[in-house]
Formats: structure tokens, sequence, C-alpha cells
């Protein structure tokens, strides 16, 4: 009887999987060398920097750079804007992707399919700064497109730049009008994945539209939803800065529902930058990510080993 799976030695997985690790080479040297290698880098968060010295020469200082959030007394405030928007971002977008993947599948014609595509693609390609600029100029108090219409129409003139509460939903609306193309291309890929003979012996038996997505597609998205899911997790801390930098600006009548600790670390260090401070943030960013992927990773191996990251 040969040997499960779990039986293996490490080096016996290697030997068996070595076209594919093969294949994940350059993946794994590019992680090597930009995320494995300046991790020691993250000493600078402890040490009072300078360029003379350099790192591990400078001054050390324990956690003196991370009182730089909470002495402003608004990083449980930036934390929460931070998360409580990328979830929104994660759960809407995925959604979203998925729902726009399934339309395109069901297409028929192929011309009008690449047509989608291509006009669902183009919002994620246009800079910041000018989906900033868009944005001003349809929501502007006095020239901008909304309030031009609605002083057409006879209509009171909508003030969003003086309205914080607005802006969740907003910021929302612009990500995923910039976002959902892009996302939603992994999704139909894994669905062009799927066994053409599976859904056609279904369409034999007499299997509808909805219940062809609800049986065998939604099934077969599911892994790739989970580790996208997972994957996102991870950054969870870490802000959209040019989004709501281009989009919010200075305007600090907003700051209150869209300040994120990206933003608010720029503004603080905009004068007197200092690496020590950043790396600080940075850190607790990444702590917390870190933190999130390991709790729900294991969830899910409890849940669904199968579906699991590690």
């Amino acid at each position: 009887m040969g040997k499960t799976k779990s039986d293996l030695t490490f080096f016996q997985k290697v030997k068996r999987h070595k076209t594919l690790i093969l294949m994940c080479t350059p993946a794994i040297l590019f992680f090597l060398a930009f995320s494995y290698a300046p991790m020691p880098g993250i000493w600078v968060a402890f040490v009072k920097y300078n360029y003379r010295d350099g790192i591990f020469g400078s001054k050390f200082v324990g956690l003196d750079n991370f009182k730089f959030l909470w002495d402003s007394g608004k990083l449980l405030d930036l934390t929460k804007n931070t998360i409580l928007y990328n979830l929104a971002f994660i759960i809407l977008g995925n959604l979203l992707a998925v729902f726009m993947a399934i339309l395109l599948n069901e297409l028929r014609s192929k011309w009008f399919k690449k047509v989608s595509q291509t006009m669902m693609f183009l919002p994620y390609f246009i800079s910041q700064v000018l989906v900033g600029i868009l944005v001003y100029n349809l929501l502007n108090y006095d020239y901008g497109f909304v309030n031009s219409i609605l002083t057409a129409l006879g209509k009171e003139k909508w003030g969003p730049y003086s309205r914080p509460e607005v802006w969740p939903v907003l910021l929302v609306l612009i990500y995923l009008w910039q976002q959902t193309g892009y996302n939603s291309v992994v999704y139909f890929a894994s669905i062009m994945g799927i066994d053409g003979e599976i859904i056609e012996a279904a369409r034999v038996d007499g299997a509808n539209g909805f219940q062809k997505i609800r049986y065998i597609i939604l099934p077969s998205l599911k892994p790739t939803i989970v580790i996208l899911l997972l994957f996102a997790l991870g950054g969870i801390v870490k802000g959209n800065f040019g989004l709501f930098y281009n989009v919010i600006g200075s305007n600090s009548l907003l700051y209150s529902t869209t300040d994120i600790i990206e933003t608010f670390v720029y503004r603080a260090t905009i004068v007197d930058f200092n690496f020590s401070t950043a790396s600080a943030v940075g850190l607790y960013q990444s702590v917390i990510g870190f933190l999130l992927v390991m709790t729900c990773n294991w969830v899910v191996k409890k849940i669904e080993p199968d579906y699991s990251l590690f």
C-alpha cells in the first residue's frame, strides 16, 4: 500500500511535486528578495534612526516610536475606520466581482462579452489623482455636474464636502467602480476552468441557468473565494492611501468618517518625516494583519482543510 499524503516526509513531497515547485521558483525568489531579506529592517521601528549610524547603529529607544499613534488619541478611531472600510471593500468587492464574472459567463455574444470586459477593466487603469478630480467635478457645490442638474431641475444644491456621514457610502461606491472589473477577472478565469462536461450533463438533466449557477459554478468558486479573502485580510489594517487622499484631500470637515491610518500619518509627518515613526506604524499594521490571517486560516482549516492557505 502506497504512502498517503500525510505520511510523506518534506523531501518526499518536494520530489513528488518538483515540477510545480520549479514553476513557482520565480515567485519564491521574488518573495525571498523583497519580503524576507528586508525583514531585519524591522529593527528601525525600535531605534531613533539617523543616516550616519544606519539602522543597527542608531540609538535604541524601545517602544517610543509607537507612542506617536497612541499619544495622538486617535489610534482606535483610525484603526476602526481603516478596518471597516477595508471590510466593506473586501466583502462587497468580492460579492460584486463574483456576480459580474457569472454575468459575463452567461453572455452568449462573444463580441459583447469582450467589449463588456474591456469597459469594466478600464477604470482600474485610471490614476487615483484623476479619480479625485473626476469626483470633485461631479460633486463640487458651486459648479459640480450633480448640482448643475439639480439646479436645472429647480432642486436645492447638495453639499457632500461638508457632510461627513455620506462619504463612507461614496468612497465604497468609488472603490467598487474602479476595482470590480479587475477583481472579476480571477473569478471569470476560475469559471472558465470548470469542466464543461459537468455543465453539459447538468443541462441534459434539465438544470436551468439558476440551478447551474447555484449547484455547479458557485461551489466551484468557493476555494478561490476563500483563498482571496484570506489574502485580503492580511492587508485589512492598511488603507488605500491613494483613494482617500486624492478624493478627500485636506478637508478636515470629513476626517471623522474618512481619516485612516495612512492619511493621518502622512499629515503628521509631512513636515518632519521620520523613518522610525513610519516603520513603527507599518509594523503595527503588519502584526495585526498577520494575526488576523493566522486566526482566520486556523478557523478555515478546522472547517474545510482543503481551502486553507497552509
